[in-house]
């Protein structure tokens, strides 16, 4: 039985073209990026390159992207390093109750330290709420961390109005666009936004590398201490290797976008019509028509998460109950938690299935049979 992956928002298999863009580097380009001598220049070069890369496909400045192990420390270094240089200004931060636990972790440790944190709800949708956001800033709001697109949902949030309304404050808008970026248009000149979070691994690039984005005009304390790389904002010699990977990647990403959105898309499309053809018992959690093109989560009344996600493995199905960082947790959903209220059944009885190029629209129909089969098994 062929293995079929619906687990592409957990992480991608790297592209063949990104592999064969790192093997020369690991071969041929082993200088550190700091050195002046010609082995040092040659991979600072290729740095220096990838980061123009990246600005360019945020339609931002080269000197504002800094290279991280990923999207967590880069969403550590939003919330910390913004937190902590402006604390002067006040220490009230706005986020929302289904971000990724980079940002829920993170602000609780904040809280731990002094400051305080609003979480705007979630509702059934799948979004926040603009007003909400707008009725609980303050004067002493220094930083808004809203996600652009769920983890869990593939829900969009509204980050171009949140943009929009916070030119007119003083607080920083920071977006996760780890699971949005290389599929929808990110302008951040267009968007508002003053500090913004990519990782490689959900694009098809290497693991342990991503970037963030902090706007000329933001000022952040560096969350570690040492030499004096990315403009003394995080060091340590650079991963020369993965950021040429990371670039092709992007590139990729950027060239095959709207190809990407439309086959993804017309992957879960099928999946869905396969599994009403099956006549399963389904709800879709959220909006449908404001996910992300790769990215569905569905709730199979009558079942329960730990059932499933054993009978789908053993069927060769790889799918997720959420977060790959919780991944062996039977816990409740805190996003569906948030969407529906915690006592809700589809916090225990959800699956995300995320669609990429590891799928076929032959491997997504099978997939749908396995699914529609072990669902009718488990709710006869």
């Amino acid at each position: 039985m062929e293995p079929i992956y619906l687990d592409h928002a957990a992480t991608t298999p790297l592209n063949q073209e990104v592999i064969d863009a790192m093997y020369p580097v690991y071969k041929e380009v082993f200088g550190n990026p700091s050195s002046i001598h010609s082995f040092g220049r040659k991979a600072r070069y290729l740095v220096d390159q990838a980061r123009r890369t990246m600005a360019k496909s945020i339609h931002a400045n080269e000197r504002e992207i800094v290279f991280t192990s990923g999207g967590t420390e880069a969403d550590n270094m939003a919330l910390i390093g913004t937190a902590k240089y402006n604390k002067s200004r006040g220490k009230h931060i706005i986020t929302s109750e289904q971000e990724h636990h980079a940002i829920l972790h993170t602000a609780q440790k904040l809280e731990r330290e002094g400051f305080e944190v609003t979480y705007l709800p979630v509702y059934e949708n799948g979004k926040i709420s603009v007003e909400d956001l707008r009725n609980s800033l303050r004067p002493d709001t220094v930083l808004v961390s809203i996600m652009a697109a769920n983890n869990e949902t593939g829900i969009i949030q509204p980050v171009k109005e949140i943009g929009n309304l916070l030119r007119d404050y003083s607080a920083y808008f920071h977006t996760d666009a780890v699971q949005l970026f290389g599929l929808m248009e990110v302008n951040v000149q267009e968007m508002g936004i003053d500090l913004l979070t990519v990782s490689s691994h959900k694009i098809n690039g290497p693991k342990g590398i991503g970037f963030i984005y902090i706007g000329e005009n933001v000022k952040v304390d560096p969350l570690q201490f040492g030499g004096e790389q990315e403009r003394k904002r995080r060091p340590g010699t650079e991963n020369v290797v993965s950021v040429v990977g990371f670039q092709k990647a992007v590139e990729l990403a950027m060239d095959y976008r709207e190809e990407r959105k439309r086959l993804y898309q017309s992957y879960k499309d099928l999946f869905l019509e396969e599994l009403k053809n099956n006549k399963i018992n389904f709800l879709v959690n959220g909006e449908y028509d404001s996910t992300i093109p790769s990215t569905v989560n569905i709730s199979f009344p009558g079942t329960n998460v730990e059932a499933l996600l054993t009978n789908f493995d053993l069927s060769g199905i790889a799918a997720s109950s959420g977060s790959a960082c919780t991944a062996g947790s039977v816990e409740p959903s805190h996003v569906l938690s948030a969407m529906y209220g915690a006592n809700n059944d589809r916090t225990i009885n959800s699956i995300r299935f995320s669609f990429g190029s590891h799928n076929s629209k032959e491997n997504v129909i099978e997939a749908a049979e396995r699914v529609a089969k072990i669902v009718h098994r488990l709710t006869s």
